[in-house]
């Protein structure tokens, strides 16, 4: 059993930041890659930036430059920077991580952006 925990969501101002973290039950070294997904309500989920084992990073290209994943295998956590966010960026954003073909998620924590 997998738990993820995510945490750092809320309400931010248009061109605001916000860190969001997800806490691992199982060492981070057992997951191939982890990532964060977003689903903006009518939408379909999508990722918005992952990272493997070996640290190399992949983001959607709508969150390029303003976002940043990194990991401390140490904690067992993994961190998703978000700066310069629009209201376009309003979704609930899940924790995923990766075993193989095995996937599981955190239940998601809301970010909203909005004046």
């Amino acid at each position: 059993q997998v738990q993820l925990v995510e945490s750092g969501g809320g309400l931010v101002q248009p061109g605001g930041s916000l860190r969001l973290s997800c806490a691992s039950s199982r060492n981070m070294l057992d997951f191939n890659r982890m990532g964060w997904y977003r689903q903006a309500p009518g939408k379909e989920r999508e990722l918005v930036a992952s990272i493997n084992l070996g640290g190399v990073t992949t983001y959607a290209d709508s969150m390029k430059g303003r976002s940043l994943i990194f990991r401390d295998n140490s904690k067992d956590t993994v961190w998703l920077h978000l700066n310069s966010l629009s209201p376009e960026d309003t979704a609930v954003y899940f924790c995923n991580a990766q075993i193989y073909r095995t996937n599981y998620w955190g239940q998601g924590t809301q970010v909203t952006v909005s004046s």
